[in-house]
């Protein structure tokens, strides 16, 4: 990903640390509150630099998790209250807006 900035990252990772308990935001959020092009730019940047974050907060527009990380991340979100159903999390209910940067 040669487009994306030690600036991005730190905006990107800041913004996943603010995400309050109990509630998600999604890729495309932290994107277009970075002003990335795709989500899937900040989907890079969670997988490589994301472990010392609250990861498990940040989801996909469907409000399914990735199914290699759907165990752990849907634990993790039910531990803090966050609301699913047959799988997904419901976003309108738990959804947090990230500040545009």
């Amino acid at each position: 990903m040669a487009s994306v900035t030690d600036e991005d990252v730190e905006q990107v990772r800041a913004l996943v640390a603010a995400i309050p308990e109990g509630q998600v935001t999604t890729y495309g959020d932290l994107a277009s509150a970075v002003g990335l092009s795709s989500p899937r730019i900040v989907g890079w940047i969670m997988r490589t630099d994301s472990a010392d974050l609250p990861w498990h907060r940040v989801i996909s527009a469907s409000g399914r998790p990735a199914a290699h990380l759907a165990g752990r991340q849907l634990e993790r979100l039910r531990g803090e209250g966050v609301p699913i159903r047959d799988g997904r999390v419901a976003l309108r209910e738990c959804r947090w807006t990230p500040p545009e940067g």
